[in-house]
């Protein structure tokens, strides 16, 4: 029987995750934070380039698989109560909620005021979806909201 409760796996695109890399450039040395990491994949990347990389997923076996392979530190834990406890501000903020997600408002809020000066946001979310970012990429029914601080 399927667990009702456990949202499922929506990991991000290849296509997605290579315009999130073009459209940031260079990670090499920034502090990137991936919210919502789900498989890690796009932290994981962010890695390999370079980044210095703080995973966050609130579902502990993925929180346990993306520990066996990052190097960077892994919390189990809700994405904005991480960002309201976060002390140091990072470069990049990426986070790719599930589908079901409802609390928005608060994670963009959140995760804004965290970035430091020159920082960049990237949400990744539904086409329906519509957001006052200073930018908007469309891939098919996927869109990458960007804040820049």
């Amino acid at each position: 029987m399927k667990n009702t409760r456990r949202e499922t796996l929506r990991p991000t695109s290849s296509l997605v995750r290579n315009a999130l890399f073009n459209i940031l450039g260079d990670v090499s040395g920034l502090l990137f934070i991936d919210l919502f990491a789900g498989s890690g994949m796009v932290g994981l990347e962010a890695e390999k380039r370079g980044a210095r990389v703080i995973f966050v997923e609130r579902d502990r076996r993925r929180a346990d698989a993306i520990r066996s392979r990052a190097r960077g530190k892994v919390y189990t834990m809700d994405a904005v109560r991480f960002l309201r406890r976060l002390e140091h501000a990072p470069d990049v903020i990426f986070a790719d909620p599930p589908y079901s997600y409802r609390s928005y408002d608060s994670l963009v809020r959140e995760a804004v005021n965290r970035l430091r000066e020159g920082g960049v946001f990237v949400l990744e979310h539904r086409k329906e979806l519509k957001f006052d970012a200073d930018r908007r990429k469309v891939y098919g029914d996927t869109v990458l909201s960007i804040w820049e601080r």
